[in-house]
């Protein structure tokens, strides 16, 4: 990892890291998943945080492995449908838009 590569091992010193470079007070819990947990998840003003405090860019902090494949959407069964029972719209995939 990037902090022990810059002589950080414990949380508490990349926590005053984080608060005297990048002026980011996390709490101790966040910061003892960061060095004990692979996150699912980082915000992008913590990697940023992250980065300012060790010295270093994202491609230091993120390791890509693997991924697992995405399963595919099972399609309905296709069957004859008579005249007077129109299929209904397949439902949209896409996330909506907040009104403007």
């Amino acid at each position: 990892m990037a902090s022990a590569q810059r002589g950080v091992w414990t949380g508490t010193q990349l926590r005053r890291l984080l608060a005297e470079r990048a002026g980011l007070e996390l709490s101790a819990a966040s910061v003892s998943a960061l060095f004990t947990k692979q996150p699912s998840q980082v915000k992008l003003s913590t990697l940023t945080a992250l980065c300012t405090a060790l010295d270093c860019t994202p491609g230091d902090l993120l390791v890509l492995g693997p991924t697992a494949p995405v399963a595919a959407p099972a399609l309905p069964e296709t069957g004859v449908q008579s005249a007077a029972t129109p299929s209904a719209p397949a439902p949209a995939q896409t996330r909506s838009l907040p009104p403007l």
